[in-house]
């Protein structure tokens, strides 16, 4: 169950995301894909500040703050 949660909120950081970028996405699907991967980046960079995440809404804050930080790096790459 873990597993789906991990794609769920994952999901919903990409969506999240694009949305916060306001039109900076790439579609749905593959903002979904920066949302999962956005998770991981999330709870690195929580975990090197010392914070810890107890709750759904803050795994579900962790996981789009890590989204919007790999999108704005992959649209600073897409630029340049």
């Amino acid at each position: 169950m873990s597993f789906l949660w991990f794609l769920i909120i994952g999901g919903l950081a990409g969506w999240l995301a694009g949305l916060i970028m306001k039109g900076k996405g790439f579609g749905v699907l593959a903002n979904i894909g920066i949302g999962i991967v956005g998770s991981v980046i999330g709870g690195v960079l929580f975990s090197m500040l010392g914070l810890a995440v107890k709750s759904m809404i803050g795994e579900l804050v962790t996981a789009t703050v890590g989204a919007v930080l790999l999108l704005a790096v992959v649209n600073k790459i897409k630029q340049g």
